[in-house]
């Protein structure tokens, strides 16, 4: 049996997460759950998973689930960061699913891995934010990284014999990372400045949360899974593409030096990449949906639009600078997003908006934790200011 810790688990990673436990509940134990102030829906997940540990964000929704379970044995309550924290380091956990979001993941997937913990994450802003600590650190302590993200799970795959063995990094030519497009794929430039947050939240394949699906909307998303990809595959930026793919079937794709492609195909349920992740190297059976070939007749791919989607080179042009630049990228989009979705700002003011925040900032080249956290707080402040007086 494997003990899992779950951050993030009524989001939905999250909940996807626990119906892969649910149908494997012969291979996994629920150790730990994490979520923000949803009291509802944990309540709910912890009278069918039974988790020894469960930790909230804010004090007043831990005394309200503390009240509902007073019937449930043996499961304890925690609040804030010390609660979210015990829950990353469970002595019997063997591997946490890190399904945050955002810049809250930092400090807990550092804990888990300072504790010796596999890490199946599907925050891709860790890695944007301090890449190098997350791998570096992992190396120290003999932690995997299993990625969840399906487009870095498709990497993954094709990177990784069927005993789990990878092959070598000089086999690798260039990595190819497939993006649906959004909504606003085939909509004409000059109608983008209008569209509402209703509309960019309306993802033509997959069910995610707001802000992931604003940042796919944007193309952001994709530039965060290039630096994403750059540091969980150790290579150079200049071997990762990125193709526009409708259909979202291939996931993603890896050419080799000899020129063969290897590309990993599935129906666009997040329930496939969350289950390799957590029973890898192995596979088991599961639920989802098959994927019918002959059903879906064509596969088409088409360049990425670079005046329609700039967050994407926004998102090269942090990593080459490198630093604490890729921090503030992320984190000043966490800001400018949540203002579009408030109707703060229109959806083109996005791109501009993180542009003028990237100018603005002066970069430190070889960051320590601190500085990376100083860049976080930084960046959040500037943006807040730049919405408040511009916007």
């Amino acid at each position: 049996m494997k003990h899992l810790a779950i951050l993030g688990s009524t989001g939905s990673i999250g909940q996807n997460a626990l119906s892969v436990v649910a149908t494997h509940s012969d291979q996994f134990v629920v150790s730990g759950l994490a979520a923000k102030t949803s009291v509802d829906r944990i309540e709910g997940q912890v009278r069918q998973f039974r988790p020894r540990l469960v930790a909230v964000r804010e004090d007043a929704a831990a005394n309200q689930l503390r009240k509902r379970l007073e019937d449930v044995d043996a499961v304890e309550v925690l609040s804030g960061s010390e609660g979210l924290s015990a829950v990353a380091t469970m002595a019997e956990v063997d591997l946490v699913l890190e399904a945050m979001g955002g810049s809250a993941g930092l400090l807990p997937t550092l804990e888990a891995i300072q504790s010796g913990k596999d890490l199946a994450f599907v925050n891709k802003e860790v890695l944007v934010m301090c890449g190098s600590l997350i791998t570096e650190t992992a190396k120290e302590y003999g932690v995997r990284l299993l990625p969840v993200d399906s487009e870095i799970s498709a990497i993954f795959q094709c990177l990784s014999d069927v005993n789990g063995d990878d092959c070598k990094r000089a086999e690798i030519h260039r990595l190819i990372l497939t993006g649906s497009g959004g909504p606003f794929r085939e909509t004409p430039l000059k109608q983008l400045n209008s569209v509402t947050p209703q509309q960019a939240l309306q993802h033509p394949n997959w069910k995610m949360g707001e802000k992931v699906t604003i940042d796919s909307a944007t193309m952001m998303n994709k530039g965060f899974e290039v630096i994403e990809s750059k540091w969980f595959f150790d290579v150079d930026l200049s071997q990762i593409e990125v193709v526009i793919h409708p259909e979202s079937i291939i996931h993603s794709m890896v050419e080799f030096v000899d020129g063969s492609l290897l590309a990993q195909l599935g129906v666009s349920d997040m329930r496939l990449p969350i289950q390799y992740a957590l029973t890898y190297p192995s596979r088991f059976p599961t639920s989802v949906p098959r994927l019918d070939l002959s059903q879906i007749g064509a596969l088409h791919m088409e360049p990425v639009d670079s005046e329609k989607f700039p967050c994407l080179e926004l998102a090269y042009s942090a990593a080459k600078v490198g630093g604490t630049l890729p921090t503030v990228l992320s984190s000043a989009d966490e800001v400018i997003v949540q203002a579009f979705l408030n109707e703060q700002i229109g959806f083109m003011d996005i791109p501009n908006y993180l542009e003028e925040v990237m100018t603005r900032h002066d970069v430190t080249l070889q960051p320590t934790l601190d500085d990376i956290l100083d860049a976080d707080q930084w960046a959040r402040s500037v943006a807040h200011q730049l919405i408040q007086t511009e916007g």
